[in-house]
């Protein structure tokens, strides 16, 4: 990856790879963050921040997933010289777009000439393919990021980031995080009030931490298939103040430790740890958005212990301390309501 080729009052060129059956979003959601930053700093001197700019493999118009026609503005044959980001969208066309070797080459050649390369979604699997994610931390789509991690056993995976950066590599998680990507970049590039303006526009949050949990659905959708491992997790998440190691778990299954654990990683795709740590971050995160109790009450109730035991927690999976999130995420009281 280059050098920044931009400074202040520079336009930055953003390329956004598609191709058939992208995800639609994955290509309008950042477009339109970075559009909607030149269209709002118009005004301001100096040239437009950002031109976006979208290629596809032949230069035709390709069928979004959703049956949306995307025309491109060039192929990517036709796209050269230096960029600035180059993303590279997702979808379920991805895996036939990393069966195509010239395309897979055009993504590690493009890359070469970009400041900074990203990923919505599952682009990852190409990013990948290029080589692109080799010794680095990168996310995708909670749903593929078991596949990601076992094609790719040199990458670290993240199952529960929205976005991670590892230097001038940026990846997202599913579809609408790929906007989260977008404004962490616009902030990063031209300031936190124009981030926040853009996402005043687009109704959307300036912006969720890139550690903040993808696990709200993650969780609901890691459901074991045998019944007495799905009553423990029902037991679980009612019991966070409770003794949840391995051992404990194992004897309420009746199960021996080593069989417990690797059954439930098995069926839930997650370690017992892992599991128990993300319920009780939701958890934790549910009261500290609707509550203004102690941090130490929330960690003591949820099972941490101790309010330095969250803040770690919180660390690892969220990216930012509980009462940063908190301060961030506090549900207000409707007008006429008391909280």
């Amino acid at each position: 990856m280059m050098d920044s080729m931009a400074g202040n009052g520079e336009t930055r060129r953003v390329v956004i790879l598609a191709y058939e059956d992208v995800q639609s979003l994955d290509v309008t959601g950042p477009a339109e963050v970075f559009s909607g930053a030149s269209r709002l700093l118009a005004a301001e001197p100096g040239a437009p921040p950002y031109t976006v700019e979208i290629v596809t493999p032949g230069g035709s118009a390709v069928r979004a997933s959703s049956g949306i026609q995307l025309q491109p503005d060039r192929s990517t044959a036709g796209c050269r010289g230096p960029i600035d980001t180059l993303v590279v969208a997702g979808g379920s066309g991805v895996r036939r777009a990393v069966e195509d070797e010239a395309l897979v080459r055009w993504v590690g050649s493009a890359a070469g000439r970009s400041r900074r390369v990203a990923s919505v979604c599952s682009g990852a699997f190409l990013l990948g393919a290029a080589g692109l994610l080799d010794g680095r931390r990168a996310t995708t789509h909670w749903a593929s990021c078991e596949a990601l991690g076992r094609l790719h056993p040199e990458v670290e995976v993240d199952p529960d980031a929205i976005y991670v950066r590892d230097g001038e590599l940026w990846t997202s998680a599913g579809v609408t995080t790929g906007m989260d990507l977008a404004l962490a970049m616009v902030e990063e590039d031209v300031g936190h009030e124009a981030a926040l303006e853009i996402a005043r526009w687009l109704v959307i949050f300036v912006q969720r931490p890139g550690g903040q949990s993808q696990f709200s659905s993650h969780l609901s959708a890691q459901r074991a298939e045998r019944e007495p491992l799905r009553e423990l997790q029902a037991w679980i998440a009612d019991n966070l103040d409770q003794d949840l190691r391995v051992e404990a778990l194992a004897e309420r299954a009746h199960m021996s430790p080593r069989n417990f654990a690797r059954a439930f990683r098995r069926e839930v795709g997650l370690t017992p740890g892992a599991y128990v740590e993300a319920v009780r971050i939701e958890r934790a995160k549910q009261r500290l958005e609707r509550g203004i109790e102690p941090v130490e009450t929330v960690a003591l109730d949820c099972g941490f212990g101790t309010a330095e035991t969250m803040r770690r927690a919180f660390g690892r999976r969220v990216g930012v301390a509980p009462s940063a999130y908190r301060a961030r995420f506090r549900r207000q009281p409707e007008p006429g309501l008391r909280s």
